[in-house]
């Protein structure tokens, strides 16, 4: 039977549209090198394109008394597409050999990118390892970023304190140094005879070797870099369970066991068990703290599993650490111009708990952050859903971004925000999100729009009117 013209035609053109499918999907698959970020407006170098992190074997050996560490670090990662090279990020410290499926590679070092030539192309789809042994001496990040403090691999009178937020995790260990590559994690760390080497997840192991002790950690759960620790010194260990029964593993400096009234072994697994009932059930094997004697850093981070405090801080700080857990470790941003997703949460977790307590209301914590500031405050002027990258913890990140959520909270009414809470952390668990997501899960949960809300709060600068 013979087409009609205009059959013939459609056909004709479904056929052409088929080839240039064909050819599209030919082309994208062509070998080709990954590129050296994943495209973060912050940080452009960080993470790298053509690949999935699946796992990283990291094995650190520290000397306290030159600061030396030597490393290597063996990666399984996923093929995103033909890889003909591919890069890694890791600053300051010398490589002196790259394997790839267990066979040499030839590398090059630009500024703090590694790229890596396989012997072969590495097909999309497919997994392959990379190991990368290096060496040198660790310094600390600084700038603007981070409160104006140093951060990163931070020497103490006794080992080191190890918390690397935003960007400083690959100047201990290369890597795909974003959030938004996730792996699990083995960490063994060989130190000196007398010190406790703390890290993420579960402690697998610990043995002696000559006048070494190496101490293996495991981290099953997706993990951004950012939250891996190594951190070393003399600590007073406790273990146990929380009331509820997950483990927690604190270990405390013990300069500082006497310098603060909190229990921070009983605040942890208290805040861990009631934030299960707020947000949702626990996302990680154990729970914890480090708390090391590091007055040089201003701050305490989130590390996964056991937030990093670099003294004895307050209960709200502990609090505020642990819920992190959920809103920034379990749920990571998707670029880093989404961080009050983390911040903002952590902060109006501080004020729930308070609430919780019997010591103030959200609502009451709202407004004494809204009137304290007025309208003329460089406060008021960060767009908090864009905060750029020097400012991106700027105070009004935490606390403006709480307000957020408690203007939410009032317009939406409690059944729909405490439902919306643990929605967020289960459709996201071990992912990552961003803020457009989050509002249009609290439009579908609420049933109502909220543009205005959102555009009053976090994409415009200037104090908003109540």
């Amino acid at each position: 039977m013979a087409l009609s013209r205009s059959a013939r035609s459609a056909r004709l053109g479904v056929l052409a549209t088929a080839a240039a499918s064909f050819l599209a999907v030919a082309a994208s698959s062509a070998p080709a090198p990954g590129s050296d970020g994943i495209g973060d407006a912050y940080f452009p170098g960080l993470g790298n394109g053509g690949f999935d992190a699946r796992h990283y074997a990291l094995d650190v050996a520290y000397a306290p008394d030159t600061g030396r560490l030597d490393g290597r670090t063996t990666i399984t990662a996923r093929a995103t597409q033909s890889l003909t090279s591919f890069d890694l990020d890791l600053q300051q410290l010398q490589v002196t050999k790259v394997e790839v499926n267990g066979r040499p590679a030839r590398f090059t070092r630009q500024g703090d990118e590694i790229r890596i030539t396989p012997r072969g192309v590495l097909p999309q789809g497919r997994d392959f390892t990379v190991a990368v042994t290096y060496g040198g001496i660790p310094q600390p990040l600084g700038g603007p970023i981070v409160f104006g403090s140093k951060y990163g691999w931070m020497k103490t009178a006794d080992g080191v304190f190890v918390a690397c937020e935003p960007n400083a995790a690959s100047t201990w260990f290369p890597s795909s140094d974003h959030p938004s590559d996730k792996a699990t994690y083995d960490i063994r760390i060989k130190a000196p005879k007398g010190l406790t080497a703390v890290s993420n997840g579960r402690l697998i192991s610990t043995y002696d070797k000559g006048d070494q002790t190496v101490t293996h950690w495991r981290e099953s759960k997706p993990m951004a870099t950012y939250l891996a620790t190594a951190t070393i010194g003399k600590f007073d260990v406790r273990t146990g369970k929380t009331p509820s029964g997950i483990p927690i593993y604190v270990a405390i400096d013990p300069v500082l066991k006497n310098s603060n009234s909190v229990d921070v072994y009983a605040v942890t697994a208290e805040a861990t068990d009631y934030w299960s009932k707020v947000f949702g059930p626990y996302p990680f094997e154990e729970t914890g703290a480090i708390v090391d004697d590091m007055p040089e850093a201003g701050f305490s981070l989130e590390v996964q599993s056991k937030p990093a405090y670099s003294a004895v801080r307050n209960e709200s700080t502990i609090v505020h650490e642990l819920a992190h857990q959920w809103f920034g470790d379990s749920v990571s941003v998707a670029h880093w111009k989404d961080i009050w997703l983390n911040e903002g949460f952590a902060t109006y977790a501080q004020w729930l708990w308070a609430e919780h307590k019997g010591t103030r209301s959200a609502h009451d914590s709202f407004v004494a952050a809204y009137d304290a500031r007025p309208a003329d405050n460089a406060f008021w002027q960060i767009k908090v859903a864009d905060p750029q990258r020097d400012t991106m913890f700027a105070s009004a990140v935490y606390q403006r971004g709480a307000m957020t959520l408690q203007a939410l909270r009032e317009r939406i009414g409690d059944t729909a925000f405490f439902e919306l809470l643990p929605a967020w952390t289960r459709l996201h668990r071990y992912g990552n999100a961003n803020t457009g997501e989050f509002i249009r899960l609290a439009e579908r949960i609420s049933g109502q729009k909220l543009d205005d809300l959102f555009q009053k709060w976090i994409f415009t600068t200037g104090k908003p009117t109540l």
